[in-house]
């Protein structure tokens, strides 16, 4: 039996060949077989030939690529046995920061056959699951209007551009239910439902935030000028107290109403423009790969 699989975009890697050789090299130096090995390409995310490979009862799929490729990978195996190792070499790797993954291939391929389990929970929206986030407004419109040219030249850096473009941007209406209780009303610049709280750049955007902790955490952002941003950068950096202009939930299920149509995104992919965000969260869904000293980090 296959033991292991590999998912790649190969978009998100330089030389594929030569990846596929350093994995096949360092599970042989652990006694692991060589892997299945499938490619994404524009249109086919390759969730489905990993799914057969989950059905042919391998024990670990190897997601190699961004966030997209991760969250590809994970609804391949989500609700089974086998586990998620993640590999990152996209623009984001935002679940392998939280879960605090090495970079290099031989260390990513050594947590998958020396390193532990461990059980961490999933969003879901419109039957599709996240591992990072989904969002409504600016972190949409800002992943949006980033391409994959300045994603691949400047990596996650490219992200800031394009959001410094929205910043100014009007605040938009919402109505907010969490776990089927009271609506609130709130005008905002974006709604991001969050399953970890760490982000690129030294930001932490949720600092109590743990994938395996049983809820979402839902984080409301009403700033517009730039003293407001600077306020909020300067809070997350860990340099100034949080100002009134981003506030914090927890839920298992988030209800986001708006009037207008507005973009919406889904661990850094673009779902269709919508006035709804519905997400729910599903505990403890997904096995993932992580290293020993790192079992019980966020």
């Amino acid at each position: 039996m296959t033991r292991s699989a590999v998912l790649v975009n190969p978009a998100r890697v330089r030389d594929p060949g030569a990846l596929r050789n350093s994995i096949t090299r360092a599970l042989a130096d652990d006694g692991w077989p060589e892997p299945a090995w499938f490619q994404s390409a524009v249109g086919h995310s390759g969730e489905r030939q990993a799914k057969e490979a989950v059905q042919d009862g391998v024990q670990v799929l190897f997601a190699c690529g961004g966030d997209g490729t991760v969250r590809s990978a994970a609804s391949a195996v989500v609700g089974t046995e086998t586990a998620l190792a993640v590999l990152p070499s996209g623009t984001g790797n935002v679940l392998a920061l939280n879960l605090r993954l090495p970079s290099d291939i031989t260390g990513g391929v050594r947590v998958a056959t020396q390193g532990d389990r461990r059980r961490i929970d999933v969003g879901e929206v419109d039957g599709l699951i996240f591992t990072v986030a989904a969002g409504i407004g600016l972190d949409a419109e800002m992943l949006a209007d980033t391409s994959h040219q300045a994603k691949h030249r400047l990596g996650w850096p490219a992200y800031a551009a394009a959001a410094v473009r929205h910043l100014g941007d009007p605040r938009f209406p919402v109505e907010v239910r969490l776990d089927g209780g009271i609506p609130f009303a709130r005008e905002v610049r974006s709604v991001l439902v969050a399953n970890v709280g760490r982000l690129p750049g030294g930001v932490n955007l949720v600092p109590l935030a743990r994938p395996d902790d049983g809820h979402l955490d839902v984080v409301l952002i009403a700033a517009r000028w730039p003293h407001e941003w600077a306020a909020i950068l300067l809070s997350l950096l860990g340099k100034h107290p949080k100002g009134g202009k981003l506030e914090t939930f927890r839920a298992r299920r988030v209800e986001v109403t708006t009037e207008r149509l507005q973009v919406r995104e889904l661990d850094g992919d673009p779902l269709s423009p919508g006035t709804t965000l519905v997400v729910s969260m599903w505990p403890s869904a997904l096995t993932v790969c992580v290293p020993r000293v790192a079992k019980e980090a966020g």
